[in-house]
């Protein structure tokens, strides 16, 4: 590690990621368990999940499995309490659960529609801070992470996840500045379109080939991983409340 003024001690850090059993949150979990961290997967996916604990401990790494509905908070503390009574510790929270929702015209979107995407992309969120923070405070460091997406600026067909992601951007700027003398930074990565489950099926063949944007591709998961994994080590030690854009583009 450099040998920067302000960072901590690299230790054996343990990190939850919420959705890590596929898309960006595999990818997040697997790149900051190669930098010594042990991982928790929180998921609903319970044959992807287990998956990817066998490639967190090929990497010599600890790592957990726990079936975790984010929009129940009750199941949401009892993942972090889980991961704290194994490991003795939390010390990173990488937020990844999310879900596009319905793409169609406003008016045919439904209340409840609605407060699916907004009960995932967003409470999910509030309640994993919620519990997992006071445990970072106690031991006087920690790192969050969580996906906005530039759709916050207005997406037609996609209302509800446009909304949640907002609210997810300002979620970011208002506990970035809640914690950060505590050692706790809080932060987001607001992705371009990256070759997940969430994009690919989407799209042609010929689009996904081709998708027009200045870089000339969409991302890999790994290519938004190594930002996340960045934003949730030592290394950051000035960087809070922001949301840091891997797009490929300005904008």
């Amino acid at each position: 590690m450099p040998n920067l003024r302000f960072a901590a001690p690299k230790e054996r850090r343990v990190a939850l990621v919420t959705g890590g059993a596929r898309g960006i949150g595999r990818a997040s979990a697997l790149r900051i368990a190669e930098e010594g961290r042990d991982i928790v997967i929180a998921d609903v996916l319970d044959d992807l999940g287990p998956e990817v604990v066998k490639e967190i401990e090929s990497l010599g790494q600890r790592a957990l499995y726990i079936h975790t509905d984010v929009t129940d908070e009750a199941s949401v503390k009892a993942t972090v309490a889980k991961a704290v009574e194994t490991f003795g510790r939390l010390d990173i929270l990488v937020c990844c659960a999310g879900i596009l929702g319905k793409e169609i015209p406003f008016a045919e979107q439904t209340a409840e529609m609605f407060d699916r995407v907004m009960k995932i992309n967003v409470y999910g969120v509030f309640y994993a801070h919620q519990a997992a923070i006071p445990h970072m405070l106690k031991a006087g460091w920690g790192r969050c992470v969580t996906i906005t997406s530039g759709a916050r600026f207005g997406a037609t067909h996609v209302v509800p996840y446009g909304t949640s992601k907002g609210a997810v951007w300002s979620f970011v700027a208002a506990l970035g500045n809640a914690y950060p003398s505590q050692g706790v930074f809080v932060n987001g990565v607001e992705p371009g379109r990256a070759l997940t489950e969430m994009i690919i099926p989407r799209f042609s063949a010929e689009h996904l080939a081709n998708p027009g944007v200045p870089i000339g591709r969409y991302s890999d998961a790994e290519e938004v991983a190594e930002v996340i994994e960045f934003l949730v080590s030592e290394r950051n030690t000035y960087t809070t409340g922001s949301v840091w854009s891997v797009k490929g583009a300005t904008g």
